[in-house]
């Protein structure tokens, strides 16, 4: 018998980083809710939620100007729309896609270029175990949708042949793809949607501070009226609605996090997630259930922590050195690592739980 279960993305948030969690009748029905309630010193607290980039997105923005909340949903969905989508018709992922087997290739935009530039050279540091080429064989399985399964052995031998971030070339904004291959920025795009939200944020001088979390991405920007620090939980996996430990943060940071709790499904007696391994088509197995990653950009803290959680802790190290992140390790024995970086930052709350040494 098969059973499909999937948990919310992240516990984001959400200690005193004051976004409610809006997502009740009214923020179904509406598609979207806001409210604002006075700070300190005539800054205004400006909170509103919205189910953008296929995943429940927050703001919270501390201003001594107008509410900006709502441009940045409509930024983040403009961004989809326009750029990263791979359903929206005539989007640059879109057009790409459509390429695909075209010696000529197809030009996208500087910033469609700016990601797919980040996200291949992820994946060739990564050796291959972030890649954004992927989406065919995740929507294979079908995970988190209405009929998730394991694939037939040669339907996903197929499509792993034709899958892989080499059969991409890019000179600038011209991108070449070969023939079957498909870009699908799904592991990187909530990070983008945090990118982005910092380029709107950092336009506005009356923006002294705001936290935004899109899905299992969270941007920290700024500071709040009081000077309080920011609080960013980090899920228990064994319960999404629980945290294990609380993060606390100064100024500008990027908290990404990737889990095996997030979705998944069973199938004779055994449970299969949505993070997949390029290597084998399947769900990643490297003994970790959780990876929170702190960057200082988006999309690579975003696809830092699916690299990670396939990679494993140990391989993961010379990655996020390299790109100067740190990160917070959950394995299937309840273990807890944390780099050196931000040992200090992390406190560990959950009973069940041990901080494990390097």
């Amino acid at each position: 018998m098969k059973r499909k279960g999937y948990k919310a993305a992240a516990v984001i948030g959400c200690i005193s980083l004051t976004i409610s969690c809006l997502c009740g009748c009214a923020a179904a029905s509406q598609g979207q809710s806001s409210r604002e309630k006075t700070a300190v010193s005539g800054v205004m607290e400006y909170d509103r939620s919205n189910v953008v980039m296929g995943t429940l997105t927050k703001a919270a923005v501390y201003s001594s100007g107008k509410d900006r909340t709502k441009d940045i949903m409509e930024r983040l969905s403009q961004v989809e729309k326009d750029a990263i989508s791979w359903r929206v018709e005539g989007s640059d992922i879109d057009k790409l896609n459509k390429s695909a087997g075209d010696s000529a290739g197809v030009d996208v935009s500087e910033d469609t270029a700016s990601y797919l530039e980040k996200t291949l050279e992820l994946s060739k540091i990564t050796d291959g175990a972030f890649d954004p080429t992927m989406g065919k064989i995740s929507r294979l399985w079908d995970v988190d949708g209405d009929y998730p399964q394991v694939p037939q052995k040669q339907e996903l031998e197929k499509l792993l042949e034709e899958s892989g971030y080499e059969k991409i070339r890019q000179d600038g904004t011209h991108v070449v793809m070969e023939s079957g291959a498909s870009v699908d920025f799904g592991s990187v795009g909530k990070g983008i949607g945090c990118d982005e939200a910092k380029k709107l944020l950092e336009g506005d001088s009356d923006i002294c501070g705001a936290v935004i979390s899109v899905g299992g991405s969270i941007l920290t920007y700024g500071t709040k009226p009081d000077g309080s620090d920011w609080k960013v939980a980090i899920t228990n996996p064994d319960d999404d609605t629980d945290y294990v430990g609380i993060l606390t943060l100064s100024g500008e940071n990027y908290v990404s996090t990737s889990g095996n709790y997030e979705k998944f499904f069973e199938q004779d007696g055994k449970t299969y997630h949505h993070i997949m391994d390029p290597s084998t088509g399947y769900p990643a197995d490297s003994g970790l259930v959780s990876v929170s990653v702190l960057t200082d950009n988006g999309l690579l803290g975003d696809g830092l922590s699916t690299a990670c959680f396939v990679l494993g802790k140990e391989k993961s190290l010379p990655v996020l050195e390299k790109y100067k992140a740190d990160a917070i390790f959950i394995d299937e024995n309840h273990r807890v690592y944390v780099t050196d970086g931000v040992k200090d930052q992390f406190e560990l709350v959950r009973e069940g739980y041990e901080l494990a040494e390097e």
